[in-house]
């Protein structure tokens, strides 16, 4: 009898591919059924919409109603398909003659007729904007919608309401404007008393974007360290912000307007497990590493962590994405952020206390593997401070200043190759990192004294490639080259406990 078309979106990632919801009313025993793989929460919407057409004036039509939720092949889940297949009954029952092809719609219905918030907005609306098509969001997500620029949306609060706007009866509602607040402040590298080495370190990788393990006995300053971090890089520029916006809107974790620039610092706990820190699920979300993506991941008592879960982390630290595949979908979440990983030395809190065996610290640190290690760049150790060094009130280098210097850095970067330095892949690097013959000699000689990897060959010249652009310097020298080297505290460490 009547056929009605309206678009939608389904979620996959980060990513919104179009969803045509296909309503037809034909003869036939009245029933309603819903095609088109959807999942539990989708093959709900039937009485939803039932109720809510009912409950909002609207004559439920008594014919056969099939919903095909286009394409077939594609898995749908949530509610946000209500509010699409309400309108394509009540146009395709005649209750509503208006031009639906410029629209998408999403939206949860209430019995009521009352349109709830859903969750993965941006995602939505970026796609939608891509489209060129207008959004029409229930008015909670619309507020968080109009963050992405340039984009057609409206935001509706009910059944009705929507209805009379798209006969041209009467507008929407006006879609308030996010709250402005001041940007939320961030600890400041000032509070930190000594550990001039550990800032340096804390500045370099900051300027090259370079991964860093911190060690040393509690309580001198590791964990402060880390947290000041994302405090002393660059802001988020518009896309990264939007980007990251997206991921915690699909994680149901809206980022609140005063921390919309400022890079994401994300701290999980080591009892998180490998799908709480890389994502996953029956319908795949982002975990703790997408949650961090161009932020810091900091990892405390990183030893404590299942080495499974440490493990996880190894290719999307070389590929700054990760992918989650299950039996019925796939997704690929972005995930290139800055690991920060801290630790004791031993299982008493120091290996120079003596109150562990060399054994004993052995075992201990062989929680952490290898290619786990050669991952990192930057290791340094932070000490205990001398006597003393808490009661002076000097001065200490505050983290403006110190931003300052690396956004200087990080400029010099993006204007010779469009990329952080750890993010260089080997034809960039023999372009932006050449040495002379003397100096490749005599690092490769170093390496070798260390029995060091050719990822760490790579990694540690990319860190003298950032120590030359902190001082401004177009060539790497000979002296970038002997700082970055001195930066694997861990590894001599390591090599001490196995000559013990």
């Amino acid at each position: 009898m009547a056929l009605a078309l309206v678009h939608s979106r389904a979620r996959c990632g980060l990513h919104a591919p179009l969803v045509t919801v296909e309503v037809h009313l034909s003869r036939g025993l009245p029933g309603f059924q819903l095609v088109g793989l959807p999942e539990t929460s989708v093959k709900e919407a039937k009485d939803r919409v039932r109720s809510a057409l009912i409950n909002s004036g609207f004559e439920f039509p008594d014919h056969k109603i099939t919903v095909n939720l286009a394409p077939a092949d594609l898995p749908k889940e949530g509610g946000r398909f209500d509010l699409a297949i309400a309108l394509g009954i009540l146009h395709a029952s005649g209750q509503l003659q208006a031009d639906l092809s410029a629209y998408e719609f999403f939206g949860e219905l209430a019995l009521s007729g009352e349109i709830r918030s859903i969750v993965g907005e941006l995602p939505l609306a970026l796609a939608c904007k891509m489209a060129e098509h207008i959004a029409v969001f229930p008015l909670q997500n619309a507020i968080q919608a109009q963050q992405v620029p340039d984009i057609k949306l409206c935001g509706a609060e009910h059944l009705l309401q929507l209805h009379a706007f798209l006969l041209h009866h009467q507008a929407l509602p006006a879609i308030p404007a996010i709250p402005t607040s001041a940007p939320e402040l961030q600890p400041d590298l000032a509070e930190v008393k000594g550990q001039a080495q550990a800032k340096r370190v804390l500045e370099i990788a900051a300027a090259g974007e370079h991964n860093l393990l911190m060690f040393g006995p509690a309580g001198t300053g590791k964990s402060m360290l880390a947290q000041r971090l994302a405090g002393i890089l660059p802001e988020l520029t518009e896309q990264e912000a939007l980007e990251a916006a997206a991921i915690y809107s699909v994680a149901a974790q809206p980022r609140p307007l005063q921390q919309w620039h400022q890079r994401p610092f994300r701290q999980p706990h080591h009892t998180c497990s490998a799908v709480a820190l890389v994502g996953g699920g029956s319908v795949p979300r982002p975990g703790e590493i997408s949650l961090a993506h161009s932020g810091v991941l900091f990892l405390d008592e990183v030893p404590e962590f299942p080495r499974p879960v440490l493990e996880s982390l190894r290719q999307p630290l070389e590929t700054g994405k990760v992918f989650i595949s299950r039996a019925a979908r796939q997704a690929e979440f972005p995930a290139c952020f800055q690991l920060v990983v801290a630790l004791n030395p031993s299982p008493s809190g120091h290996h120079k206390d003596g109150r562990s065996s060399p054994e004993q610290i052995r075992r201990y640190l062989s929680r952490l593997s290898g290619p786990f290690l050669d991952r990192i760049e930057l290791q340094v150790e932070v000490p205990l401070l001398p006597r003393g060094s808490l009661s002076q009130h000097q001065a200490e280098e505050s983290s403006v200043s110190v931003r300052q210097r690396v956004t200087a850095a990080r400029l010099l970067q993006w204007q010779r190759q469009g990329k952080a330095n750890a993010r260089l892949n080997l034809t960039e690097m023999q372009q932006h990192c050449q040495l002379t013959s003397a100096d490749a000699d005599y690092f490769e000689h170093c390496l070798t004294q260390l029995k060091l990897s050719a990822r760490s060959y790579h990694k540690l010249l990319k860190v003298a490639r950032t120590l030359a652009d902190l001082a401004a310097r177009p060539k790497i020298e000979r002296g970038d080259l002997l700082e970055a080297l001195s930066y694997r505290a861990f590894d001599r460490l390591l090599n001490y406990l196995q000559s013990a």
